[in-house]
């Protein structure tokens, strides 16, 4: 049984690490936007294709226990999740140092 191999890096599909290096590289920004009736919205940019936004976006809500969406390159949450989402990204895979959270 042939193997399939990543286009990217040429490792088995299984071995492949072209996502994880992915993750590790981005810079992402992590800011309050105000909506109708002054609802806060937690905004995170700087995701780049390589990265899932629907699947992200879902494990973001359930480990937040908030609603939100995924669209055009951004992920926005309801609520205020500033304390907390540094430390989910981290856990998802993305490096610390390259998220910005704006005040």
């Amino acid at each position: 049984m042939a193997e399939s191999t990543c286009p990217k890096c040429g490792m088995p599909e299984d071995l492949c690490v072209c996502d994880s290096i992915a993750r590790e590289d981005q810079k992402i920004t992590v800011k309050i936007d105000s909506r109708s009736y002054n609802k806060e919205m937690t905004v995170i940019e700087g995701l780049e294709d390589s990265v899932d936004l629907q699947d992200l976006a879902s494990t973001l809500k359930s480990k937040l226990a908030c609603g939100g969406t995924a669209k055009e390159g951004h992920i926005e949450l309801q609520g205020d999740h500033t304390r907390r989402i540094v430390d989910i990204l981290e856990d998802e895979g993305f490096d610390r140092k390259n998220i910005e959270v704006e005040a």
